[in-house]
């Protein structure tokens, strides 16, 4: 019998709630167009406003805020591409840190892309943030400045307050990556002053193939996807009843247990540290969330680890899961000023909802057994 695998990549996707799941069969039991008055498509839209309803709640937002996408790369390509054509950006700006969804808008805008570095510890450098708004307002441009809110390989928490502080009161506009965020700190999004900020469903326990964009103010005019008028205008096409319905039953059920993550990973930094005290953990110092360790042990290579994880039935990546399936050095660390091999040692752990201490104890376990083999590949050699 085939032994069952454990999964520690929450980052990547979530496993799917019961809540979120038992939403989506009853919705996909319904017939009919949410557009539609008649009672069949009434009923689907009250699934949809429902949805709209939960989904706010957890974010903090107004329910009219929240704009249901196919995806928060979606939601973040209609806040960057959108926004800069709406907002006449002259400019954008992003963190080195970037996931690829970001990046890759910011570059489809066609305008020029500045780069926020990040310090040693994952931190995006507000001093350069802070110059380059100074010689936007000298010059008279207008930037458009897309960050996340949490890293998803490192877990590091952005200070979103102090670059709202700089970006919040200017001309200038705010986009936020909050796909890590949601679920694990308070967005308050209605009370912030980011303009736009995307979310995911199927990081919080709802299926892929749905996510927001929540906008305020002035970045209710934003829209990419021309249509018959779904969505307050803003983004055509026939809505998901059944997929909104199951984000919005993910967004309501019980918030993650966050003291409890954060003590899986402190258990699995604290044994690390132990069985190898060369380990290295990324962004150790900084704030973190509590689900998530992203480490690397001189000389063990990632895609060996991963490869050997798997065998034994261990879930793991090495960051990012939205790079074509590849293992190497990851562009966040390298922009922490992390050597490219140590790089190429990284290896994420994140837990979710439904995380125990056995699984964090099964993966500390299957660790350290290629600790040992390699230590004796060394001692042969």
């Amino acid at each position: 019998m085939a032994k069952e695998s454990i999964y520690l990549d929450h980052n990547a996707t979530a496993p799917l709630r019961p809540e979120a799941r038992a939403a989506l069969l009853a919705a996909l039991d319904l017939t009919g167009n949410p557009s539609s008055v008649h009672a069949h498509g009434r009923k689907q839209r009250d699934l949809i406003e429902t949805g709209r309803a939960q989904v706010a709640r957890l974010a903090g937002a107004e329910t009219r805020q929240v704009v249901f996408t196919g995806s928060a790369t979606e939601a973040l390509t209609q806040a960057i591409v959108g926004g800069a054509k709406a907002f006449s950006a002259g400019a954008v700006a992003i963190s080195a840190g970037e996931h690829a969804a970001v990046a890759k808008a910011a570059e489809a805008t066609g305008l020029p892309v500045h780069t926020i570095g990040l310090l040693p510890n994952g931190c995006i450098d507000l001093d350069q943030l802070r110059a380059m708004l100074a010689r936007a307002d000298e010059d008279g441009t207008t930037l458009l400045v897309a960050v996340h809110w949490v890293n998803n390989e490192t877990g590091v928490v952005q200070p979103i307050g102090a670059i709202s502080v700089l970006v919040g009161p200017t001309r200038h506009t705010l986009v936020v990556d909050a796909v890590q965020a949601l679920g694990k700190l308070d967005l308050e999004f209605a009370a912030s002053a980011a303009d736009m900020v995307a979310v995911s469903g199927h990081k919080i326990g709802a299926p892929a193939g749905i996510g927001a964009l929540l906008a305020k103010g002035h970045a209710d005019t934003v829209r990419l996807i021309p249509g018959g008028g779904q969505e307050q205008g803003r983004r055509g096409g026939t809505e998901s009843a059944a997929l909104i319905s199951a984000f919005g039953a993910a967004a309501a059920a019980e918030r993650m247990d966050m003291r409890a993550l954060t003590a899986l990973t402190k258990r699995v930094e604290d044994r690390l540290k132990a069985m190898a005290p060369d380990v290295v953990i990324f962004g150790d110092g900084a704030d973190r969330v509590g689900n998530v360790v992203n480490f690397a042990v001189p000389g063990v290579r990632n895609a060996t680890a991963m490869m050997a994880l798997d065998l034994a039935g261990l879930s793991v990546s090495s960051g990012s899961a939205c790079s074509s399936g590849k293992v190497g050095a990851s562009h966040v660390l390298l922009a922490m000023g992390v050597s490219r091999d140590l790089a190429e040692c990284a290896l994420r752990v994140s837990f979710g909802w439904n995380s125990t201490l056995a699984d964090a104890d099964a993966f500390l376990a299957g660790f350290e057994t290629i600790l040992v083999r390699q230590r004796r590949a060394g001692k042969a050699a």
